[in-house]
């Protein structure tokens, strides 16, 4: 194994054993009839695709995810049958760097867009073709984990262009 592998590796281990350590804890809204307004937050995705793949090294996955609730979450990792590795990026100052969690505001929504933050596929297993569908697993800090189909579009396709109406 390289040390990339290594690392990533072991990053999911570390988030899957905090993942199991917090759902052990009582959650205060949970049967208590509290009116504390801390609900969990509940996510929705929308125009969520993926650009045709050049090979089988790496594609990328582009959506808009939804917080509908007042308590603000983190996107922290995404599976996919297509991948084994799959990873958060962020674009800042036109670098594009791999991050543990992205902010999805109360609220609010986090853009994965072409040239921003995005979805990255490392060593797929196969290469979908335009057309066909790609199924994602989103799994959030506090929500429920989300599943989402991608559309395989065009290599050039932008979802800032379209004319959708």
């Amino acid at each position: 194994m390289n040390r990339r592998t290594t690392r990533t590796i072991a990053a999911a281990l570390s988030l899957t054993a905090a993942l199991a350590i917090s759902g052990c804890s009582s959650d205060p809204d949970s049967g208590s009839g509290s009116k504390s307004g801390a609900a969990k937050p509940e996510m929705t995705v929308s125009g969520g695709y993926m650009p045709e793949p050049v090979n089988d090294k790496m594609a990328g996955a582009f959506m808009v995810i939804k917080n509908g609730s007042k308590t603000a979450d983190k996107l922290v990792g995404v599976t996919s049958p297509l991948s084994d590795d799959l990873q958060i990026h962020e674009t800042k100052d036109q670098k594009m760097q791999q991050v543990q969690a992205m902010d999805v505001p109360a609220n609010g929504e986090l853009n994965l867009e072409r040239g921003g933050s995005h979805v990255m596929f490392m060593g797929l297993k196969n290469t979908p073709k335009v057309g066909e569908k790609v199924t994602v697993e989103l799994r959030f800090e506090k929500a429920d984990p989300v599943k989402v189909e991608l559309d395989v579009k065009e290599r050039t396709y932008n979802a800032k262009n379209s004319t959708a109406h």
